[in-house]
């Protein structure tokens, strides 16, 4: 931290005049998203997106704080100050929290945990718990420097929130990396289900692709900010706070409304024979039929395959050799071979 000495001597709660135009505007808008996503969470019941609504909540309430403020200029008073510091600094902790829920349920719906980089069990637990961890530290650093009366206590509160920023960054970095290795690998060995499930779910993994470095620029841009100390450029000038911080969060939350999770995790519980704990049953088994030619109700040509019926484990006897047996002999509940049924072809579906 530069001038570490004169910093506090020059201390004020801010370096500039706040906009009242411009932060009345940030609480319209974060307060819209709040709403949008309270009506989504109640018709949906996506109840692992309550975090991502209170951190909207908390983005909106910060900037009431800020837009009090800048009606105080220049005899600013502390309480406005203190909420909008915290609130501001916090509010994009909760958002990684909801966000780190969606990969584990959309591996879960696509049946396709094999090709989780940390298993099912802990990929949410590892990721929240980092966020907690972050959000701590960040709201323990965020209080000691709003309240901090010497220069060693500013100096203490700045570097715990340097901490935490840190852990938010790292953790983010993990994430978009695991959220990668999955794609790629569902991308060259699709399951069935990712198939058969009817929903875009692609377009979910580019949102949070496109959130997540948002977040994650923002989070660096504070990390740079808190670094600098106060006499930085970007503590003088309002505009880095709002773009950066500000308008990066909007987007972020305009993003979940618009493609909110309940559109593409459809059903992932009764879909899945895994379930968010790592619960699992042995093996699927997916059948595929090749249609012979002539026939009207051959919609394929000769050679031509089309998925059909997924066959789970449990429903049939634990032999791997009986298992294929009775697939064979058309004994399942499932399916049963009919004329049009040149060939089947029993594939034991990648886990």
């Amino acid at each position: 931290m530069s001038d570490k000495g004169s910093d506090l001597a020059s201390f004020a709660y801010y370096k500039y005049d706040p906009s009242t135009a411009a932060n009345a505007i940030f609480v319209v808008l974060f307060s819209i998203t709040a709403v949008g996503h309270a009506f989504l969470l109640a018709k949906n019941r996506t109840l692992y997106f309550i975090p991502f609504l209170v951190g909207c909540l908390f983005e909106a309430v910060g900037y009431i704080g800020r837009t009090i403020s800048a009606g105080e200029t220049p005899d600013w008073t502390l309480t406005p100050y203190l909420i909008q510091s915290l609130l501001i600094l916090l509010g994009p902790s909760l958002y990684a929290a909801s966000i780190y829920m969606i990969l584990g349920r959309l591996t879960v719906m696509l049946e396709a945990e094999a090709y989780s980089v940390i298993r099912v069990k802990w990929l949410t637990k590892i990721f929240v718990m980092g966020d907690v961890f972050s959000f701590l530290a960040q709201g323990a650093g965020g209080g000691m420097l709003a309240k901090a009366s010497t220069a060693k206590d500013q100096d203490l509160g700045n570097n715990i929130i340097l901490v935490g920023l840190g852990i938010q960054i790292a953790f983010f970095g993990l994430f978009i990396i695991t959220t990668i290795i999955f794609h790629l690998r569902i991308a060259a060995h699709p399951t069935a289900k990712s198939y058969s499930v009817g929903v875009p779910w692609r377009q979910l993994l580019w949102v949070l692709y496109a959130t997540n470095t948002l977040i994650l620029i923002r989070s660096v841009f504070r990390m740079i900010e808190y670094a600098l100390g106060w006499n930085s450029m970007l503590m003088k000038r309002e505009v880095y706070l709002l773009v950066l911080d500000g308008l990066l969060m909007v987007i972020v939350s305009v993003a979940f409304m618009w493609y909110h999770p309940s559109k593409f995790l459809v059903g992932y519980k009764q879909v899945s024979p895994v379930d968010l704990e790592g619960t699992t049953v042995e093996g699927d088994y997916t059948m595929t039929s090749y249609s012979g030619g002539g026939g009207d109700g051959g919609r394929g040509g000769r050679g031509q395959r089309s998925p059909s019926t997924n066959f789970k484990a449990h429903d049939y006897p634990r032999s791997e050799a009986d298992r294929r047996d009775s697939m064979m002999l058309g004994q399942s509940k499932r399916h049963r071979q009919t004329a049009s049924d040149d060939t089947s072809s029993y594939t034991p579906l990648r886990r």
